[in-house]
């Protein structure tokens, strides 16, 4: 069964300085089950590598290796934009719009939500979506 992937999990994927075994273990995940995100999530993860890149966290050779391996994965964009369900878990749980669309994504597909951030790891487990850790 598919799981909906945030992007704040790629973040330990690409650098060196942030293990994380969870992300690890989601990593792992992703060899046999599929990933589903919202079409924000490819945005969301090349701004993190270049906002590390000027901050000089990752040379930009690392971060062009780190997306040719993510394309190996078996990630999934979904293209519907739920905008009004998205609003309302945002302002349900003060999420960001961003966090919310994971959230709704996970909910519309009846799928178990990958993140490491913690407002919308509780705001999942207030909606009855399973976090995977």
């Amino acid at each position: 069964m598919a799981f909906v992937l945030d992007a704040s999990v790629a973040g330990p994927w690409a650098l060196a300085d942030e293990p994380s075994e969870a992300a690890n273990r989601i990593a792992t995940r992703l060899l046999i089950e599929e990933a589903i995100v919202p079409p924000l999530w490819w945005y969301e993860v090349r701004n993190l590598l270049v906002v590390c890149e000027r901050r000089g966290r990752i040379e930009q050779a690392d971060s062009d290796y780190f997306l040719a391996r993510l394309d190996k994965y078996p990630i999934r964009i979904d293209p519907e934009i739920a905008r009004d369900e998205t609003l309302v878990l945002a302002r349900k749980h003060q999420l960001t719009i961003y966090d919310a669309a994971y959230l709704e994504l996970a909910i519309r597909s009846s799928a178990s939500l990958a993140t490491l951030d913690s407002a919308l790891e509780a705001a999942a487990i207030a909606e009855g979506v399973e976090v995977v850790a």
